[in-house]
């Protein structure tokens, strides 16, 4: 059965090949396709479109099928195109005549278009929720190992020192930037496109609000042509928020391969953490870091994926944003497998004492030494050129001893008022305004 069938059947290549992975992707979207039917009936009774009697047979028949697709005991049948046509397709098998009301007032343009605004405002609420979990441990371990110094570098020269309190902390308020990033993506996914019809609005007296409150939406997209321009654009601008948050993952995975390389040796991991060689006995490869850092670089890829396949579409539904299904759905899933296997290293990693007692990084302290001779009252230039000729006799003895005391910076990490933008970004999130709609609408 298909919504848009009449007379002729599409040859099979054709239909094969129009449907392609969309029957696969439909499956992300079964929950909330069913939520947006429970608002949309709901409001077509207020308008006179369904009776109180079918509106309340309607209604539990759908919470009865969200129950059996959060139980796993739900499929789309042989022969159905989509979710849509699916739920629809059991609502007239269960309730009869009134199951095909259902779809009054609608198009499945807006319809696909909610349940993916549903999907991803469900989906970005639990990156949020991983993404604190991440942070609250690079924050623990930050404070852990705060006294435990190690080599700064720039352009992958010995610089200035570090401490694994420095470097823990850093990717603590990197998390707190990215999400204030997908806090804007969740913000444009908060938006109730429903009502739009296949982008031109409809005839019968749609009440929009109504839907927007029930589906806890903070607003809705107002006008109708853009509602479905939306498509498209929301998708890429939720693919940059994940793109940040896959950046800033693949910067610490390539810091941590180069930590417990043993030519720095700054870092270790349980044997069943790294893996083996088939011909080298001693090896330890970090191939997890290895595939979160080659994960987070494919979530880089992402918004441009999606802008080139929407680049030039005009106005109105095309047949291309289909497709975008397949490579943004996925990704959700990636991103939290690297989030909590980030985690799961960083709470079994074992950290070296004393690396800067190695003769190495002596030059490390030529700036402190700088700056003590500054403090002395020594210009700046002249205790610079001191220093610097020192180095160069070979005479350069430093202190080893840091004295950083600003905000931010090895002594003094700033870690509770990191947290706090973190909680700043965190309450602006509606998450139990979300939770209480949609709870009120699968209640009973």
């Amino acid at each position: 059965m298909k919504l848009w069938q009449k007379d002729k059947a599409s040859l099979a290549a054709v239909e094969q090949f129009t449907v392609g992975r969309d029957r696969e992707m439909d499956t992300y979207l079964a929950p909330f396709d069913v939520l947006g039917s429970l608002a949309h009936i709901t409001m077509l009774q207020k308008i006179g479109l369904l009776t109180a009697e079918e509106l309340a047979v309607l209604q539990q028949e759908l919470k009865n099928i969200y129950k059996e697709i959060q139980a796993g005991n739900f499929a789309l049948e042989d022969g159905v195109e989509d979710i849509h046509s699916q739920v629809e397709l059991l609502l007239t098998r269960r309730l009869g005549e009134v199951g095909k009301k259902i779809h009054s007032g609608r198009s499945r343009n807006d319809q696909v278009l909610v349940d993916l605004k549903l999907f991803l405002r469900h989906e970005l609420q639990t990156l949020v929720q991983d993404v604190k979990v991440l942070f609250d441990l690079l924050q623990q371990k930050s404070e852990q190992y705060k006294a435990h110094l190690l080599p700064g570098y720039t352009h992958l020269q010995i610089a200035m020192p570090s401490s694994f309190g420095l470097w823990l902390g850093a990717y603590a308020e990197s998390l707190v930037d990215d999400l204030t990033v997908l806090q804007g993506a969740y913000k444009v996914v908060n938006k109730n496109p429903l009502g739009s019809a296949a982008g031109y609005g409809s005839s019968f007296p749609l009440d929009r609000e109504l839907t927007t409150s029930l589906l806890g939406f903070e607003t809705l997209n107002y006008n109708v042509v853009y509602a479905q321009m939306g498509r498209g654009k929301t998708e890429k601008i939720v693919a940059f928020a994940l793109a940040g948050l896959g950046a800033t993952l693949a910067k610490m995975a390539m810091d941590a391969c180069l930590f417990m390389n043993q030519n720095f040796g700054f870092i270790s991991f349980p044997d069943e953490l790294t893996t083996g060689s088939s011909i080298m006995p001693h090896k330890k490869n970090p191939d997890v870091w290895e595939l979160i850092r080659s994960y987070g670089n494919k979530l880089q890829a992402l918004p441009n994926e999606i802008a080139m396949m929407t680049t030039n579409l005009p106005s109105g539904y095309h047949r291309d944003l289909q497709l975008l299904k397949e490579n943004l759905f996925p990704a959700f899933q990636t991103l939290r497998n690297c989030l909590q296997m980030t985690g799961l290293m960083l709470s079994n990693m074992q950290v070296k004492e004393n690396i800067l007692d190695d003769e190495k990084y002596r030059y490390l302290f030529s700036v402190e030494v700088v700056n003590k001779l500054v403090l002395e009252g020594v210009p700046f230039r002249e205790a610079y050129k001191q220093v610097g000729m020192d180095i160069e006799k070979g005479t350069f003895v430093p202190a080893k001893e840091v004295h950083h005391t600003h905000a931010g910076s090895i002594g003094n990490l700033c870690t509770e008022q990191v947290k706090a933008l973190m909680d700043e970004v965190l309450k602006e999130f509606p998450f139990s305004k979300v939770d209480a709609a949609v709870n009120q609408l699968v209640a009973g």
